[in-house]
């Protein structure tokens, strides 16, 4: 894909290709297809976190809810996205020893008591479940409103490999 054609898609086509960059959330890329024409794929990247950085509280709050725990019961069902699916099994998370399996699923379930939402991450720049684990517990020290931004800006990451592999 180039940004040349990309430029050239339909909306159908461009949201079926754009519309899971923010998991479940093609109304980022719905309103990114009004700003066309991009010159260069950092430039729709910036784009797609220019849209959700001034969205509504409740937006980022929504987005933020449409991410599934990591090894969770979606993960457990294969009911996640291809990407969502791809990411989680890269690290491993597919295949977990059952005793760090069930350290995940009480991480997830203290995370989601505390803070509203699932545990966000991006897993592609996690070295392995080691990290991950610590990286989730140091998280469980922020307060609310820290936790809150930082899954923002995991969201961010992630959607900015997803276009990265795009192109």
């Amino acid at each position: 894909m180039t940004i040349a054609s990309l430029n050239q898609l339909e909306r159908e086509k461009f949201l079926d290709l754009l519309g899971g960059i923010y998991e479940h959330s093609a109304w980022v890329a719905l309103e990114a297809l009004e700003k066309r024409p991009f010159e260069r794929p950092s430039q729709l990247a910036k784009v797609f976190r220019s849209i959700v950085d001034a969205s509504t509280a409740e937006q980022k709050r929504t987005l933020l809810l449409a991410h599934p725990d990591l090894a969770g019961k979606l993960a457990v069902e294969d009911k996640l996205t291809a990407e969502s699916r791809n990411e989680q099994a890269g690290l491993g998370l597919d295949r977990l020893p059952q005793a760090t399996f069930e350290r995940l699923s009480a991480l997830n379930e203290a995370y989601r008591s505390k803070f509203g939402i699932p545990f966000i991450v991006c897993v592609r720049l996690v070295a392995d479940v080691d990290e991950l684990l610590a990286i989730f517990e140091r998280r469980l020290e922020l307060s609310p409103e820290e936790e809150f931004e930082t899954a923002l800006q995991e969201v961010h990451k992630i959607a900015e490999l997803r276009l990265a592999d795009l192109f």
